[in-house]
């Protein structure tokens, strides 16, 4: 898709749009530096290098914002900006004409950042830290990436969105690399690739486990932190943005820009065409500059640090992100950026959604406190574009009152951690504790994430499609490893054990790690089997991490942020038990699409009301739940059952016998409910029907 821009009139007085737009004669190019005293746009030939820098002074201004139109500039040109003004960094300002700034519009990047005190803005030593305050005047642009001015044409013909509803959802969160790195099927110059994630392997794989949206962890333009680079590890993740348009270009098989931006666009286009969506995972919190005192000068800071960034009365970063800086959205131009970043991603890549990475950062008002009703919130709810998208928050930061679950407004749907936690327990620690003899939290907790998490999703009238219910995520153990870790084995990572997470709700099985015990090995394929049918058979949106159903595990390592290796990546080689549980996964997934009564948008009830899910509690005697059983701890049996009429005629219902006692006895179905009873999966721990 292409957009004619029209050059800009001699008598324009007021600026155009960010970012940079090719037009007949050349391109307007536009940027913002509210503080700066002058703008340079900077063109590099294709080698990039750079003795070939041509300067072209930027020679309007207005409202913040430095525009012109440049002549003879065509698609492929090299770009950066360098930007003159004040240094004075109490007061925010850490302007360095000798830094090559990149484009915060830029829709394509070339090259990598190379970590050398060059690309810092302040005066460094050899191991890059320093003062934060003293200037540095050194050159940066060899050590700097390039923008490229791209056309962005393709061809859409007949790519048509999936548009599933919530309530059909089921997420598989994966990345790009590690889902294809090892496909045999794959050719193998495009493993690891975007060619590789619209390839008609991989787009069969996740048709058979009832995947209907793939949620990609960033595909942002991203780049490593500099002590991974002193260990030679690699930001894997990619949560460390570089341009919120660009997309990572080292996940491409093309090695050109413009074919980067096609590849990506050409397996979003085939994985519409099987159904499935593509959500993205971004991170607009906060930047790969990492805080003003210690961070390199890339971007945004160069052009105007007081206003991209959360600072305090001393030009210090506010830190709600734990990465060194905030984003700070109470700016319009910053929420502007926020949003036109988006609605890009949606027009352009034709992408279904987002999932927001520490999503109350984005949200903080001007006491610094989340803010539901936030501008940006306002504006994405309103935006004509973004309204009709999925969006999903991860309702947590690390700020002061930064755990937010089940605060935001709709339509945005919620990462529900209550759901994790409370399932992990019943199928780990409380199985511990019941082997043990010992009492747990019973099943009353259970009973509630079953029921869609009402107490945390009732308020604006959300339903349970608001909660995205999970088990793992790429932070934090596998599936697998949840039943065989109790604690974390994060050495890989050169951290000496003291990242990731410590409360982790497992449980080894009486052994940590591999074991050959048939005992031990059969009772952690059990607790895997109960956690992925008490995700897929409860009522919300489930999500899949990337290789659970194949029982992959990262060997303990529940931070694996860094670890571009076989610890992240797929193994597609299957034991016959894995192969088993991938079975298993396909078959709860085709269960929960048969029956509508697993998947309702609104809250069941207990008693009938038309057009409602009804869903009641049984006993392993098939009688209702007396409060007794409700509150007692050792309880570790319980029957849910969910039905609904419509029109005075029932629907099939479905019973779920969940059954994780240390010594089962057969259960007894209810005496309510359909006369016969066709049992479809048995995927508790060990329960039998009467």
């Amino acid at each position: 898709m292409t957009h004619a821009v029209r050059p800009l009139h001699a008598s324009r007085d007021t600026p155009p749009a960010l970012g940079v737009r090719l037009n007949a004669t050349g391109a307007q190019v536009a940027v913002w530096a509210r503080h700066a005293e002058a703008v340079d746009l900077c063109l590099f030939d294709p080698d990039a290098s750079p003795d070939s820098e041509r300067r072209v002074p930027l020679t309007r201004s207005a409202h913040g914002i430095w525009w012109d139109q440049v002549p003879c500039v065509h698609p492929g040109q090299r770009y950066g900006f360098r930007v003159h003004g004040a240094w004075d960094p109490h007061r925010g300002h850490r302007h360095n004409p000798a830094k090559l700034l990149l484009d915060p519009y830029a829709r394509a990047l070339e090259g990598e950042v190379h970590w050398a005190p060059e690309i810092y803005g302040h005066r460094v030593d050899a191991s890059w830290h320093g003062p934060g305050d003293v200037r540095d005047d050194r050159d940066s642009a060899a050590w700097m990436p390039r923008a490229v001015m791209v056309d962005g044409a393709f061809d859409w013909a007949g790519d048509t969105a999936p548009g599933v509803p919530w309530s059909e959802t089921v997420i598989y969160e994966a990345h790009v690399v590690g889902l294809t790195k090892c496909h045999p099927e794959v050719p193998e110059h495009l493993r690891g690739t975007y060619a590789a994630l619209g390839h008609p392997a991989v787009i069969e794989h996740l048709r058979s486990i009832g995947v209907t949206a793939v949620e990609l962890l960033p595909i942002h333009a991203s780049t490593d932190e500099p002590h991974l680079r002193r260990r030679g590890l690699r930001n894997y993740w990619g949560y460390n943005t570089l341009g919120f348009f660009a997309p990572q270009a080292r996940y491409a098989a093309a090695k050109d820009p413009e074919g980067v931006v096609r590849e990506l666009k050409t397996a979003v286009k085939a994985l519409h065409a099987a159904g499935i969506e593509v959500l993205l995972d971004v991170v607009y919190n906060h930047t790969c500059e990492q805080s003003a005192e210690h961070g390199a000068t890339l971007s945004w800071r160069g052009l105007d640090n007081r206003t991209y960034y959360r600072l305090d009365e001393r030009g210090r970063d506010i830190d709600v992100t734990g990465c060194g800086n905030t984003v700070d959205t109470r700016e319009p131009i910053v929420t502007r950026m926020v949003l036109d970043s988006l609605r890009y991603w949606v027009e352009e890549f034709h992408v279904d959604g987002f999932r927001f990475d520490l999503a109350p950062a984005l949200a903080r008002g001007r006491d610094h406190e989340f803010d539901p009703d936030h501008a940006l919130h306002v504006a994405m709810r309103s935006d004509p574009v973004l309204a009709e998208v999925k969006l999903v928050a991860e309702p947590w930061d690390v700020g002061v009152h930064g755990w937010r679950s089940g605060q935001f407004p709709p339509p945005f749907a919620e990462w529900n951690d209550r759901f994790r936690d409370t399932v992990r327990t019943f199928w780990g620690p409380d199985l511990a504790r019941d082997r043990d003899g010992h009492g747990g939290h019973g099943v009353r907790d259970l009973a509630t994430r079953i029921a869609g998490s009402r107490d945390a999703f009732a308020a604006g009238d959300r339903g349970p499609i608001a909660s995205v219910n999970f088990i793992t995520s790429h932070d934090g153990f596998t599936l697998a490893d949840l039943t065989a870790y109790e604690s974390k084995h994060n050495q890989a990572n050169g951290e000496r054990n003291r990242d990731g997470h410590g409360d982790n709700r497992t449980w080894n099985h009486g052994h940590e790690g591999p074991s050959e015990d048939r005992s031990v090995l059969a009772s952690r394929r059990a607790a895997m089997h109960g956690l992925m049918a008490t995700l897929l058979l409860s009522p919300g949106v489930p999500m899949i991490t990337a290789g659970d159903e194949l029982g992959r595990s990262q060997g303990g390592n529940n931070n694996a942020y860094c670890q571009d290796n076989e610890i992240s990546w797929l193994s597609w080689h299957l034991a016959p038990w894995q192969r088993e549980l991938l079975g298993q996964v396909g078959e709860l997934a085709a269960l929960r699409a048969e029956y509508a009564v697993l998947r309702p948008s609104r809250f069941p009830t207990f008693e009938p009301v038309p057009g409602h899910v009804r869903l009641r509690w049984f006993d392993e005697r098939g009688e209702t739940m007396t409060e007794a059983q409700w509150v007692d701890p050792h309880r570790r049996c319980v029957q849910a059952l969910f039905d609904t009429e419509h029109d005075g005629s029932p629907d099939p219902a479905v019973l779920l016998a969940i059954d994780a006692r240390a010594h089962p006895t057969p259960m007894r179905l209810p005496g309510v409910g359909p006369a016969e009873w066709a049992r479809r999966v048995g995927l508790d721990l060990s329960a039998t029907l009467d």
